[in-house]
This record gives C-alpha cells, structure tokens and sequence, in this order.
C-alpha cells in the first residue's frame, strides 16, 4: 500500500492509551521508530506486553514494528490482537487490512484479499472522516479484481466522498482514478488543481511528484519539488525526488550523486519513504549515464541485497551484464 501515514506524531497520541505504561519507554519507542530502529523498538514493546498484556496500543506498534522490517505474518498477528482488544479503532482495522494486503500478495490468497477489503471498509465504518483508509480503499477497488470485491465504480464513490471532505484530497484521490483507468491527461488536469490550491501538507506534493517520476517526466517533478520546498524546505525525502530529476533530466550528475547519497545517509528505511533499494538503484542509474559500469552493477547489487524483489535493480544488472559482453 501507499501514501502510508507518518507516525511520531501518532506515537505521541498513543502515550495516553498505554495505561500503566512508564513514559520514558515510549519516549524510547518513539525515538527507535523515528530513527528505522524498529528491533529496538520490538525490544521495549515487548517487555510493555509482558507487563500488560491486555493494553491494545502497544500490540499495535509493535505489528507496525514487524510491518516496517516486513515480517508481514508477525505484523498481521499483532494487529490483530489489537484489533479484538480495541475493535473500535479506524486505524487499527486499516492497518491490519495493509498487513493482510502484504500477506495476500506473497501468498496469492484469495482469501486475504477479501479480508484487505473487509479491514478497510470496517475502517471506514468506524470512522468517516479518516481519509487514509478511503485511499487504501479506493486503490484496492481499483487493483483488486472483480472476484475478490475490485469495483472501478465503489471506488470513484471513494474518490467523490473523500473530495466533499478535503478538496485537495480530493483531487488526489480522483488523480488516482483516472491514471488507474489509463486516463493520464485527466489525471495530470487533477494534479495541477490539487497544487493550485496550495497544500499545506508535504505529502501531497510528494504524491505528485511520485507520479511524475514514474512518468519520468523530469521537468515536471522539478517544478513540484520546487513547490514542495516552500512548504517544508528540510523534509529528507526532496535529496531523493532532487537527485532523480537531475537523473531524468540529464542536468547536473554530480549534484544528483550528492543528493542520493545524502537521502541514504539522512534517511530512516520506511515503508512511507522511497527505500534505500531504490535509491541505490536511480544511483545505478547515474552511473551508468556517466559510463561508470562498474560502480553502476555495485549498486544494482547492492540495491538487490537490500529489496532481492527490485525487479528494476535486477533488470538493469542484467542488462548491464550483458552490454559488457
């Protein structure tokens, strides 16, 4: 799934909930997941469940924990414990729904695929106004296929609600609809209304430039990083977007080999964020363009050892193996 929420703010929110919990050690918490270290976390949430094991928040982070390493299966077992001890929870329910999404897609379950669908729309259920989950469910109306509840016309009914609750959202969640359905001109035509109303979310502006890159439309994905730095000019993830455009655009290699290697240096490994996998694999990318086919195979390597399934990383090896014959 994409467009995954960001979280210390939401660890702050659950300090409440964790009753009996000491603060410090979900201060701990929230600083092992900010930072990617997510076995450290496991460490402390775990003796918080031996401590209590009935405290619904905590088996939740730590199914968030075992999301972000991907271990799906763990993950999936956690949340849902939290789910039956709080199943009120909007966000529980949709984060299990991504759990069982990643499992289903692994193991090629029908069965699971349902149980994405049902998570979310229990998600939606339980709370209305919770945007994310109508964006997980309308892209699974829009990947899933008929026989497991996939509906082109349950999600433009996702797509229109979401755009009566936050216009840009909105516009976001339409752009989705129409490159789904091979529309990318009115796609693009939602894009541009989305930054004209002038996001105050980071997010949005790298949603945009994410569709730009897989467009590899160079001149397009500068102009939105450039509106992305208005709003928070030091969020981490624009080095990536920056080196990338220079990469499509065939402007400035050595400032894009600076801003890749500061992302992979700056950056916590998150299933939110570009991974590591890939930036090592637009690294590649560079070098290959500055003839440097050594260095390029040593990071499609190692972008495979980091994400084996980088099917970019390992067409591009193979390529170059080839081109070297």
């Amino acid at each position: 799934m994409v467009r995954l929420a960001l979280l210390a703010a939401s660890v702050l929110l659950l300090l409440p909930a964790i009753q009996g919990a000491r603060a410090d050690a979900m201060a701990d918490v929230q600083q092992q997941f900010d930072t990617g270290n997510y076995w450290g976390a496991m460490s402390t949430l775990r003796a918080l469940i031996s401590q209590n094991p009935g405290n619904a928040a905590t088996h939740f982070w730590l199914g968030r924990c075992y999301y972000e390493v991907q271990q799906y299966s763990n993950a999936v077992s956690e949340l849902e414990k939290a789910t039956q001890l709080d199943p009120n929870s909007s966000v529980y329910h949709e984060w299990l729904g991504r759990g069982y999404g990643e499992v289903a897609e692994r193991e090629h379950s029908f069965l699971l695929a349902r149980r994405v669908k049902k998570e979310f729309q229990v998600a939606v259920q339980q709370d209305g106004s919770n945007i994310s989950a109508r964006r997980d469910l309308e892209e699974y109306l829009l990947d899933a296929p008929w026989i497991v509840g996939g509906s082109r016309s349950d999600a433009l009914v996702q797509a229109n609600t979401i755009a009566q609750m936050n216009p840009v959202e909105g516009h976001l969640a339409k752009a989705e609809y129409d490159d789904s359905l091979g529309r990318p001109d009115l796609a693009v035509a939602e894009y541009n209304a989305a930054l004209a109303l002038k996001p105050r979310s980071i997010d949005a502006y790298l949603e945009i430039a994410h569709h730009y890159l897989r467009a590899a439309n160079a001149a397009q994905l500068t102009s939105v990083i450039g509106q992305a730095m208005q709003v928070s000019p030091k969020d981490v993830r624009l080095l990536f977007y920056q080196g990338v455009a220079h990469i499509l655009g065939g402007t400035n290699f050595p400032q894009a080999e600076q801003d890749l290697k500061a992302y992979l240096a700056g950056s916590p490994e998150r299933s939110d964020w570009p991974s590591h996998s890939t930036a090592r694999f637009w690294l590649g990318q560079l070098y290959e363009k500055e003839g440097k086919k050594m260095a390029a195979a040593e990071q499609y390597r190692a972008a495979l050892n980091q994400d084996s399934g980088n099917r970019e990383a390992k067409q591009a090896l193979t390529q170059l193996g080839k081109s070297s014959r």
